[in-house]
């Protein structure tokens, strides 16, 4: 049986929850009985990133599916490459710098997102191939993921996938930004976590 991590983030800057962490919390409540899926909640923190990752990642799991917030953005996206850079606050003042200083400029996900978009999109989810994942966590996430594979050459393939707000998280604002209800963002990682229980990952 194929064995799948699945992470989310625990809440930051003003939100009291995060989309991701709501998202992974309802797929939980119908977990199939494959593949086996193993759940992680990091802390919004460049320095604790990489090594909860490659804690994880050493495990060996056949996949990694990396879940994110993205506040305005209205759909599902899977992200297709991650970049190595990290904008963070330092001083006072927002700076860029690699994420791993002997990695390459970026990384792209062995998986088929545009395919698998197209075929979620047929089934009714509103989801889309990205190109660009940012420059904070969500990016360095993805980054990193495929990073340490790579480095510790580990058979786990990576795809990092943002999530759009939930509708529980815009009732407080007098002009709600874009939403997804979570029952939509989970059906759309049990979609992601079908395609692991196929044999050919077992």
């Amino acid at each position: 049986m194929a064995r799948v991590l699945l992470t989310a983030f625990e809440p930051f800057g003003p939100w009291r929850t995060n989309a991701s962490w709501l998202a992974l919390e309802q797929v939980t409540r119908t977990l199939p009985a494959s593949p086996q899926v193993t759940t992680r909640r990091y802390p919004v923190d460049f320095a604790q990133l990489r090594p909860r990752l490659e804690r994880d990642l050493r495990e060996n799991f056949d996949a990694a599916i990396m879940l994110g917030q993205a506040s305005g953005r209205p759909t599902i996206e899977l992200e297709a490459i991650g970049l190595n850079v990290a904008r963070e606050a330092e001083n006072g003042a927002e700076e860029a710098r690699p994420l791993c200083a002997d990695g390459p400029v970026a990384y792209r996900t062995e998986l088929p997102i545009e395919n698998w978009a197209r075929e979620m999109r047929s089934a009714g989810l509103p989801v889309h191939a990205s190109y660009h994942a940012g420059t904070y966590l969500c990016n360095a996430a993805l980054y990193t993921a495929h990073y340490l594979i790579e480095r510790l050459a580990l058979p786990t393939q990576a795809v990092f996938v943002h999530l759009p707000l939930d509708v529980s998280q815009t009732l407080d604002s007098p002009k709600p930004p874009a939403s997804l209800p979570v029952e939509i963002s989970a059906a759309a990682v049990q979609w992601l976590l079908a395609q692991f229980a196929d044999p050919a990952y077992a």
